[in-house]
């Protein structure tokens, strides 16, 4: 299959950047709290649970029309797995 290349590049997170993931076990809202050359720390702006990652988002569309966190009924919840947990 030759439909071109796709192309995508890391995302250069900001601490205090506001976050909305539309799909996969990170999916929902989250502020960025921690940072590293390897690893994002983020924050559930509901349940103040925090989750550290490898570096993985790449930004799809920027938009300020958005509210933040999702009201109750349209938020999808976000339970990550223990192995996807930040270890302390």
């Amino acid at each position: 299959m030759d439909n071109g290349v796709a192309i995508f590049t890391p995302y250069p997170f900001q601490v205090g950047e506001r976050l909305r993931i539309t799909g996969g076990p990170r999916q929902g809202d989250w502020r960025v709290v921690g940072l590293t050359d390897a690893k994002v720390t983020l924050e559930c702006p509901v349940s103040g649970q925090r989750v550290t990652w490898a570096r993985f988002c790449y930004l799809v569309e920027r938009r300020g029309d958005l509210p933040w966190p999702q009201e109750e009924g349209q938020r999808t919840t976000h339970h990550p797995s223990s192995s996807q947990r930040a270890r302390r």
